[in-house]
C-alpha cells in the first residue's frame, strides 16, 4: 500500500493539498516503522539462535519495497576464523535441486528431454526400476529410490573423512543393492538419489558437465558472480565458515558414523569449511549467496528462465504427507510449496555438514527471503527457534 501511495504522489500536481502531503508522510512513517519492527524481530531470533549454540546466522528479507533487510550474527569464538557478512557465499545444499530441475525443464522446452522419458532411455540399466521411473518421478521424489545418504558406506565421504570422490555411477550402483521403497509413482519420499540420477541424465543428454551447465544457463545469464556448481573445496570469494560439534560434544542421538568430522578443531567444534563432501553432486553442490538466490528466484518465478508451460510443470505438486496432509506441503519439480499463517510460499531447504539454508519466494519472485545457519546440528531449542525464524521470514515477505 505504501508503494502505491508514494508512486501515486509522483504524479500529483505540485500544488498538492497539505492533507494529501500528510497522508504521504504518515504512510512512509508506517512503512519505516514496519521495517524497523521486522528487522528487530529477525535480529532477536538470529541472536537467540546464536545464544542457543548456532555458530553463525544470516537472514535476508526482500519484501519488494525498498532496501532488503540483511542481518548477520555469529558466536564470539568464530570471529577469529571469519567475520560473517550477509553477502557471504554459502553451500546451498539441497537448494541445488531447484537449479537442476530448471535445467531439465529448459531442455524439455527445447524438445531434448520429456518428463515422461523413462530413466532407462538415458541411463540404461543404471537405475533400479529404470524402465518404470520417469524423469518427472525423479524430480518430484515419487520414484521410490532408496536415499543414498542413508547407506553407512557413504558416511566417510559425507563427513569429509574420505578423499575418494563418489561418481554418480558408483552411487547408483550402490543404491541398486537396496530394495525400492514403493512402486514408482505411487507414493512420495524425499531421496537425494533422484537428483544424482537427474545430474547423470543432464550430462548424458548435453555432453557437458553440470558445472558448465549451471554457469552458462543460469549464473552468467543472470549475472550471478558468486553462484557456481562446486567441484572441489575451493571457494570463489568471501564465504561463511561452517561448523559441526566435535565428537565429545555431538548430541547423543547422532549415529556413531556421523559423530566425527574432518577439519580443524577448536571451541568444541570442527571447522568443516574446507571439507569437500565427496558424495554430493547434482543433489547438493551449488554455492551461492542470499542475495543472488533472490535474483535466481525472481528470474525463475517471473518466467525469465522457463517458458510458462514448463514453469507450470515445476509448480505442479504432489502432497508430501499423502492425501489429507495436515501441513499441506506439496513438492513440485525441485521446489516445495507450503501454506503458512501468512499465505502460500515456494521454498526449499538445504543441509550439508556446516551449512543449513532456507530460501523462500512468493509466487511472483518479487518477494524473497533466506536464512543460513553455520551448522547442520541444532539443539531441540534451536530447532524451535529456527521454526519461529522460518515463520517470521515467510510472514515478512507476505504480510
Amino acid at each position: 500500500m505504501a508503494t502505491v501511495v508514494v508512486s501515486a504522489a509522483l504524479v500529483v500536481p505540485l500544488a498538492a493539498t497539505p492533507a494529501s502531503a500528510e497522508v504521504i508522510r504518515e504512510t512512509a512513517a508506517v512503512q519505516r516503522d514496519g521495517t524497523a519492527s521486522t528487522r528487530a524481530q529477525l535480529q532477536q531470533l538470529a541472536r537467540k539462535l546464536v545464544d542457543e549454540g548456532v555458530p553463525g546466522v544470516i537472514v535476508r528479507v526482500d519484501d519488494g519495497h525498498g532496501r532488503p533487510i540483511e542481518i548477520s550474527e555469529q558466536a564470539a569464538w568464530t570471529k577469529e576464523d571469519h567475520l560473517l557478512r550477509a553477502d557471504d557465499e554459502v553451500r546451498e545444499a539441497s537448494n541445488t535441486k531447484t537449479v537442476m530441475a530448471t535445467l531439465v525443464l529448459q531442455l524439455v522446452a527445447e524438445h531434448r528431454l520429456a518428463l515422461t522419458d523413462p530413466v532407462d532411455k538415458w541411463l540404461p540399466g543404471q537405475v533400479r526400476n529404470g524402465g518404470a521411473i520417469t524423469l518427472r518421478m525423479l524430480l518430484n521424489h515419487t520414484s521410490g529410490l532408496f536415499d543414498y545418504t542413508e547407506d553407512p558406506a557413504l558416511a566417510p565421504a559425507l563427513t569429509g573423512r574420505d578423499s575418494h570422490v563418489w561418481t554418480s555411477t558408483e552411487i547408483l550402483n550402490l543404491v541398486s543393492g537396496h530394495p525400492a521403497l514403493f512402486e514408482p509413482g505411487t507414493e512420495w519420499s524425499y531421496s537425494n538419489t533422484n537428483y544424482i540420477a537427474i545430474g547423470a541424465v543432464l550430462e548424458k543428454v548435453t555432453g557437458r558437465s553440470l558445472a558448465a551447465l549451471v554457469r552458462d544457463r543460469i549464473a552468467r545469464p543472470l549475472g550471478l558472480r558468486h553462484t557456481f556448481y562446486a567441484t572441489g573445496a575451493a571457494w570463489h570469494h568471501r564465504h561463511a565458515h561452517g561448523y559441526e560439534p566435535d565428537a565429545a560434544h555431538m548430541p547423543p542421538d547422532v549415529p556413531e558414523e556421523f559423530r566425527n568430522y574432518a577439519g580443524p578443531q577448536h571451541d568444541d567444534h570442527v571447522d568443516v569449511t574446507g571439507d569437500y563432501v565427496t558424495a554430493s553432486g547434482a543433489d547438493a553442490a551449488i554455492v551461492s549467496t542470499a542475495g543472488e538466490w533472490s535474483r535466481f528466484y525472481g528470474a525463475l518465478m517471473s518466467g525469465r528462465l522457463l517458458p510458462a508451460a514448463q514453469l507450470t510443470e515445476m509448480r505442479t505438486t504432489v502432497p508430501e504427507g499423502g492425501p489429507g496432509d495436515p501441513e499441506e506441503l506439496g513438492y513440485g519439480l525441485g521446489i516445495e510449496t507450503a501454506k503458512t499463517s501468512c499465505g502460500t510460499v515456494w521454498d526449499h531447504v538445504g543441509v550439508v555438514p556446516g551449512y543449513a539454508t532456507y530460501n523462500v519466494t512468493d509466487p511472483t519472485g518479487r518477494r524473497t527471503a533466506a536464512f543460513f545457519f553455520a551448522t547442520s546440528t541444532l539443539s531441540r531449542q534451536a530447532h524451535r527457534t529456527g521454526a519461529a525464524l522460518m515463520d517470521a521470514v515467510n510472514c515478512a515477505i507476505l504480510g
